[in-house]
């Protein structure tokens, strides 16, 4: 009997950033769970900023992370489907991932059915319309002529700006409180898409508060939470989506 049935989603990882934990302690920690999961896993789903900062380059992408990327070739290679969502943090992947991982790239949210289920999946940046500081940066981080121009910068000289700028953003995000889930943004989000559409679930990274809560009747959202502080996952047994903790510590 065939007990590779589970569909895995894990989000904001930010390999490359050391926190108070590490990004090689992490890592250490992501593979041994990915390890853990494997022959329950048909899918795993990265849904954003798996990288703390990612940018590939003709010839040249982040040093780093090489067990890893081999984990992600390893999986695949075992008929494993691995869908790799671009986050704010890793939206810079021109073909290496795809190709040397074997992992199918995702640059905006889905909508698909899963046994029976309606899935509305992605990371979650850019969907607050009223966020319009935020919109206007991901318009330029995604801008084709925005992206030439900084693959003309050394990559001593980006890669130092684009952690420096990432450890910033950090330090205001560990100032700010926890909001309860119903206070996400994301969440009012989900009640717009249900206005017009049925969705059973919705699951976003980005917000790094791990929730689960009825939004209707029928719908549930889900906010994966990190592997920064909160070290969660969500898993889907074909009947039910939970959200669960990876006990390492």
């Amino acid at each position: 009997m065939n007990k590779k049935n589970k569909i895995f989603f894990v989000s904001d990882v930010h390999l490359g950033l050391n926190d108070k934990i590490s990004s090689d302690v992490r890592e250490t920690m992501l593979i041994n769970w990915l390890d853990q999961i494997k022959n329950q896993a048909k899918e795993i789903n990265f849904l954003g900023d798996t990288f703390d900062f990612w940018f590939e380059y003709k010839y040249v992408v982040p040093k780093g992370f090489v067990r890893f990327l081999a984990k992600l070739r390893e999986l695949s290679e075992n008929k494993i489907v691995i869908n790799y969502f671009t986050g704010n943090h890793d939206l810079w992947t021109f073909g290496y991932l795809q190709k040397e991982c074997k992992v199918n790239l995702f640059r905006k949210e889905i909508v698909r059915e899963i046994e029976g289920k309606k899935f509305f999946i992605g990371h979650g940046n850019g969907l607050e319309d009223y966020d319009i500081k935020y919109n206007l940066l991901k318009w330029v981080f995604s801008n084709p002529l925005f992206q030439f121009l900084f693959k003309l910068i050394h990559p001593s000289i980006s890669f130092w700006i684009a952690t420096n700028w990432s450890k910033s953003s950090h330090k205001k995000l560990d100032n700010k409180k926890k909001n309860n889930c119903n206070e996400n943004c994301l969440v009012k989000y989900a009640k717009t898409v249900l206005e017009k559409d049925h969705i059973d679930y919705f699951i976003f990274g980005h917000k790094h508060d791990p929730c689960q809560i009825k939004i209707s009747k029928t719908s549930s959202f889900l906010n994966i939470g990190d592997w920064l502080k909160n070290f969660t996952y969500a898993v889907f047994d074909g009947k039910e989506l939970s959200l669960q903790k990876y006990d390492c510590l």
